[in-house]
């Protein structure tokens, strides 16, 4: 049987590229990012844009679970990721963090947005 090594490279090469792109776990649904469940993503305005970190920890991110990122994903195009408190990663769009909020129960929902003037829905 004969190999065509050049087609075979490029293939392997593609099959490692696929494997190695982490997909960004975000979505634009109706004008509003949200997780790939359809869960309403937030933003939170004490979050300083581009610092790299979130200011949302114990308890406040009990109420507003961070969008976690795993150790192998990366930064693409307008998403980051920054590194919280406890060491653990959270993706970011334009340089802020991104949160659930605890009560919203299905997709569509949010009931997060204008919490005390601090919370927003984010928007693309």
């Amino acid at each position: 049987m004969r190999i065509n090594t050049p087609i075979l490279v490029a293939v392997l090469g593609l099959t490692s590229l696929a494997g190695c792109a982490a997909t960004v776990p975000v979505q634009n649904t109706s004008g509003v990012l949200t997780n790939p469940a359809g869960m309403t993503l937030y933003t939170f305005d004490k979050d300083a844009a581009d610092s790299g970190k979130s200011v949302c920890n114990g308890d406040c991110a009990v109420k507003w679970p961070p969008l976690t990122a795993s150790a192998s994903d990366k930064a693409s195009g307008n998403y980051s990721i920054v590194t919280r408190d406890d060491g653990s990663k959270q993706w970011a769009y334009l340089g802020k963090p991104l949160y659930l909020w605890f009560k919203d129960q299905k997709p569509g929902d949010s009931t997060g947005d204008g919490v005390n003037n601090v919370w927003h829905t984010a928007k693309p």
